[in-house]
């Protein structure tokens, strides 16, 4: 059932009270199952038989999935590799202390039914983190008498990713430049033979007693050490986080809320919480502002550059001043720069971020083209690995991948704002962080439901909003001739789409600006059809000189129709305009000049085209940027936004330069694609006479050299919309030019899509009006566990699977590395000496 408008606004208050004003920035963070239960393993000094953290296997044995596992779903309501260590985690913590059974018997239902399918199809080799870890609780399963049962399907997969740790074992320092996080911050993980002593552990401590800020690390360490430090850590950690403890402690508040108003831009919501996300920006941008450059610790660069990245693109989209080096500043560190591409795929969301606050670039700004270098080139590396092999090498989720290929191959400025909601939606997408022992946190968790509804259901309300308007919009072109003309492009629907899908952010209850923007955009394709296509030079010298006169007496047929559509739709905003202002202003006579300036282009170019005339360069500039008729759509829309466009902004003397960028702008988009079809019919434009003025080069030349000048012209058009101080037009008719801009780019970025009926740009069109949303709403199918007449059938153990030796390293039996269950009562100076960890832990 559809919620109301104002339904959806009573969720939004809801929201804003229970989420944006709730200080307590860790509750908006998934808990870390894994981490969790390796503090419910700590034993009390002064109780051995009794948990130190006994919340800790309290969440353990309340946050069991139905399905049977603990940890995390991904993006499709399916369970993600991190289940699995996961999972053998909390199992081994509740029978460290004998505790719910039921929960284990569900643990290794859930294990033994799915671990197949969770390794088999997309982790090979899996991601290092999963390597170290897997085979480490596996053998902690084991040593407590947890024996995994492994199919014939799953033996040789585990052999697979037991020999992975291995090889890292053995050529990997504790701690070195080239992997992150380094092995030192796994010590719960490391098997009894690797070499790592007490003294490793006290001296990687961090000054807040933690190892590199890992729960899970610091429960081991303690152990270990017994090192007052570390339990102090984790009772700050508990006083914080009561029960599920986070992957990361402390985390950054600040990218939790970066990565809050990222979410709510995504799913489209923006809009809905202005006031919210302007108050955080402005403290991040305070924050950056008064941050002082300085060397930056290897081993947190990932996360720093990730939050850096993200504040950069969400502070500039908002029009605050920020420098490209408040995250450009790695690639002058030759030492991070290797780091970076030594872990390239562990760090793709990292990556990924970082190519997306490059699509913010301002003309000069070399850094942004470099770091957009840098991060495309190891993104395409790391997609390039699923072409090269059967097997997908990419260590980050399937829809992540996804996620990253449509940002490498669609431009930001190509896609429409209310497609990419939809998209964002329908998956449920989080923004990926790699931290912690598994590949992502998750923010907004506990709100995320309430954030999906919201989405889902303003959305609908959107679709249905733009399906009546499109209909009005239709009934208005047939009803005045224009969508029956006999010749040309019939485009109501196009021009409607484009108007409603690309300035959904920026314009989600301006149905007169739609409405308006849709009508003129129609009128122009119309129009320009007539003068291409159909019209002879007399009947066009007819249509134009009336316009000036704006008196369509005499005129006849095609000629008739365009004109009266025209002072209808003119009148039409005029009217509109003095009831908006309540006041005697009328600009009829404004756009009577605009709209003969668009017809006095078109009429310029007929004549080239049919005597053969050949302009210079700048003479077709000077008249293609106005018969493109870009700014006749964005001037006219803007007079309806609040505040409005200036009245003296719409006359040509007085067009801002976004105006004009505007207009050169889509030009080029156009120019760029069409040139084919125009060289085909005797016309010109600015690619055929760059090769006509340079006949040494070829087609692909000109071709390079228009481009040049769109992306030089792009990055200054965003400069101006982006920006504060650049313009006195009002930030909404900045966007509005932003907006118009996407649109062409939309429609000619890679061919011409307004042109010709594509499959896709008609697909684009149903998901945007007609069809609804589309959810991955069935539970993961999780099969049950094998009867005990099933297991009595042989499946083989782990340790018979994997043989004795890999490369002549001797795996022990998994009874023979345990945790001692009950742990001796002893006091924690004689437990933690380095010789008996190794004997006794894995």
């Amino acid at each position: 059932m559809e919620l109301s408008q104002s339904s959806i606004q009573a969720l939004v208050q809801k929201i804003k009270q229970e989420m944006l004003s709730n200080t307590d920035l860790y509750s908006f963070v998934s808990p870390s199952a894994y981490d969790t239960a390796w503090l419910a393993m700590i034993p009390d000094p002064h109780q051995p038989d009794r948990p130190m953290f006994a919340e800790c296997l309290d969440w353990v044995l309340n946050s069991q999935r139905e399905e049977g596992f603990w940890g995390e779903f991904d993006g499709y309501g399916v369970p993600t590799i991190d289940c699995l260590p996961a999972t053998l985690a909390c199992m081994v913590a509740l029978k460290r202390w004998n505790v719910g059974a039921k929960s284990i018997d569900k643990g290794m239902a859930f294990i033994h039914a799915n671990a197949e399918k969770l390794l088999e199809e997309k982790y090979n080799p899996c991601p290092r983190w999963f390597a170290i870890v897997f085979p480490a609780m596996v053998e902690l399963a084991g040593s407590v008498g947890l024996e995994i049962i492994l199919s014939d399907g799953l033996k040789a997969t585990v052999a697979k990713i037991f020999n992975q740790r291995l090889q890292i074992l053995n050529t990997e320092d504790l701690v070195d430049k080239y992997h992150y996080p380094p092995l030192i911050s796994y010590p719960e993980a490391l098997p009894s033979w690797y070499d790592i002593s007490r003294e490793d552990i006290v001296k990687h401590l961090s000054d807040d007693g933690s190892i590199f800020q890992s729960p899970s690390a610091t429960a081991r360490a303690f152990m270990v050490s017994g090192k007052e430090e570390c339990v102090a850590y984790l009772r700050s950690l508990l006083q914080r986080c009561p029960a599920g403890v986070p992957p990361i402690y402390p985390m950054d508040e600040e990218l939790v809320k970066l990565s809050m108003v990222n979410q709510l831009q995504r799913l489209g919501l923006a809009q809905q919480f202005v006031e919210e996300i302007d108050q955080i920006l402005s403290v991040v941008h305070r924050s950056y502002m008064n941050r002082e450059r300085g060397a930056r610790q290897i081993n947190f660069v990932p996360a720093q550059l990730y939050k850096d990245s993200l504040a950069f693109r969400l502070l500039r989209m908002h029009g605050h001043s920020v420098s490209p080096w408040s995250f450009c500043w790695f690639l002058h560190q030759e030492d991070i720069k290797d780091h970076i591409k030594n872990n390239s795929e562990h760090l793709s969301s990292v990556l990924l971020n970082v190519y997306r606050a490059t699509d913010l670039m301002f003309s000069g700004e070399y850094e942004l083209e470099e770091a957009r270098s840098f991060s495309r080139n190891l993104l395409e590396k790391s997609i390039s690995l699923r072409h090269i092999h059967d097997n997908d090498n990419l260590v980050v989720f399937p829809q992540f991948r996804r996620m990253i290929e449509q940002e490498l191959s669609l431009p930001w400025t190509a896609r429409l704002d209310h497609l990419d909601h939809r998209k964002w939606i329908e998956v449920n997408e989080i923004d990926t962080l790699w931290m912690g022992k598994a590949s992502f946190y998750r923010v907004s968790c506990l709100h995320e439901d309430d954030l999906i509804r919201l989405a889902t259901e303003n959305y609908k309300f959107r679709q249905s909003i733009y399906n009546k308007e499109l209909v009005e919009v239709t009934t208005w072109s047939k009803d005045l001739g224009l969508s029956n003309m006999g010749f040309g492009r019939e485009k109501t629907t196009y021009c409607y789409f484009a108007s409603a899908a690309a300035s959904s952010s920026q314009l989600p209850h301006h149905s007169e600006v739609r409405l308006i923007v849709a009508k003129v955009a129609i009128l122009i394709t119309v129009a320009d059809d007539f003068f291409d296509m159909q019209g002879s030079l007399d009947e066009l010298e007819s249509l134009t000189e009336a316009v000036r006169r704006w008196d369509g007496r005499g005129l006849t047929g095609h000629s008739e129709v365009i004109f009266k559509a025209l002072d209808n739709l003119v009148n039409d905003i005029a009217g509109k305009y003095i009831h908006q202002q309540g006041g005697e202003c009328d600009i009829a006579k404004i756009l009577h000049d605009m709209w003969y300036e668009a017809f006095s282009s078109w009429l310029t170019e007929a004549k080239w085209s049919k005597s053969g005339y050949i302009p210079s360069t700048e003479e077709y500039l000077r008249t293609g940027m106005i018969s493109i008729a870009a700014h006749t759509v964005a001037l006219q829309g803007s007079c309806f936004l609040n505040p409005s466009l200036p009245i003296y902004k719409l006359t040509p003397a007085q067009y801002e330069p976004v105006t004009k960028l505007l207009m050169v702008i889509t030009r080029l988009l156009n120019d760029i694609q069409s040139y084919q079809k125009e060289q085909a019919d005797g016309k010109t434009n600015l690619v055929l006479l760059h090769q006509k003025e340079n006949p040494e080069t070829d087609i692909e030349d000109s071709i390079s050299y228009v481009r040049g000048i769109l992306d030089e012209k792009k990055k200054e058009l965003l400069e101006h919309v982006l920006s504060d101080g650049l313009s006195d037009l009002p930030k909404s008719c900045k966007h509005i030019h932003l907006s118009c801009m996407k649109v062409f780019q939309m429609f000619f970025n890679s061919r011409n899509e307004f042109d010709s009926n594509t499959s896709e740009m008609l697909q684009d069109i149903k998901q945007a009006i007609y069809i609804p949303l589309e959810f991955q709403t069935s539970k993961p199918s999780i099969k049950p566990l094998p009867l005990p007449s099933e297991r009595k059938k042989g499946f083989p153990k782990v340790n018979a699977i994997l043989g004795p030796t890999f490369k002549n390293q001797t795996i022990r039996s998994f009874t023979a590395h345990s945790i001692p269950l009950p742990m001796p009562r002893v006091a924690y100076g004689k437990m933690f000496m380095p010789l008996k960890f190794k004997t006794c832990f894995i």
